[in-house]
Formats: structure tokens, sequence, C-alpha cells
């Protein structure tokens, strides 16, 4: 169970990012600069394993958010640097969570709970159905209205489990 963090915000730079691995590797991981509403600046490190929601491009002036493990040790740097699991180009009308989704499919803050449907994809990150049972997961979830109720409910779009 990962305890996803999130920072949202505008994109004001990309950049190359160099571990000090194998020159192989040189110019396979990205350094993206967020900058949110209240001018507080993150950088996002978004490697190969970056699970991007239809592996869309992101290019300055997008609109993100950028999910990371909370738990993870971090630098005591600023602009704060985290390793990204998921980056979200931002939509309007598209809602994304991304969380621990319990048995009941409760996310682990409590605010969303999903109702699933036979018709409901359920997929893993390299697009591939998932054929077992979505909750005690981490997860991507997709979607649009939901109740006004707290929690609140919906009938996700689309599911993707982080394996």
């Amino acid at each position: 169970m990962t305890n996803f963090y999130s920072f949202s915000g505008t994109v004001t730079a990309i950049s190359d990012f160099f571990t000090g691995q194998r020159d192989e590797i040189e110019g396979c991981n990205k350094l993206f600069t967020v900058e949110n509403d209240d001018g507080l600046i993150v950088h996002f490190i978004v490697s190969p394993s970056t699970y991007f929601i239809d592996q869309e491009t992101v290019k300055i002036g997008d609109k993100v958010t950028g999910y990371y493990d909370g738990d993870l040790p971090a630098i005591l740097i600023y602009p704060p640097r985290y390793q990204t699991i998921v980056m979200v180009k931002e939509y309007p009308n598209r809602n994304v969570k991304v969380s621990y989704f319990n048995h009941q499919l409760l996310s682990s803050d409590g605010q969303l709970q999903l109702h699933l449907t036979p018709s409901t994809p359920i997929l893993l990150t390299n697009g591939q159905f998932f054929s077992k049972y979505p909750g005690n997961r981490d997860l991507v979830v997709i979607y649009g209205p939901t109740t006004r109720s707290i929690p609140a409910q919906t009938t996700p779009y689309r599911i993707i489990v982080l394996c």
C-alpha cells in the first residue's frame, strides 16, 4: 500500500535528469518543474516507469498533477524533488484519483467509493486487462460525476491497477 501524495500546477520547465548511472540510460529520465497558483514549486523526477494516463505527452504550459510516495525519504532541498509514480495531464470534466482502495473499494482517505459495473474496464498499466478483483490495491481511477455524499460515490470510466 503506497501512501500517495500529490502536487498540482503548471509545467514551467522540462529538462533531462541525470542519475549518474550508465550512459545508455542517459536522457531517459526527465525533471518536470511544476508551479502551483500560490507560487510553490516542485521538481518531479519522471522515469520510464512513471505512469502517464493514455501515455500522454506533457509539455510546458500543461496543467498536471504528479503523484508520489509520501513515505519515501526526500532530500531537504528547495524546491523539493519527488520520484513520480503517476503523472496526470488535467482536463475539464475528467477526475482522477490515485489511491489505495480497500476491499469495499473505498479510497484510503475515505473520500471516494467506487461502484463497478460489468462494463467497467479494469486494466494494467501496459493496457492489458486485469482479471482479478481490484480491491486492496493501489489504483488510478478515472471518473466523471459523483454523488454529493461523503464519501462521494461514482461508477468509474476506467480503472488502472498499479501492480
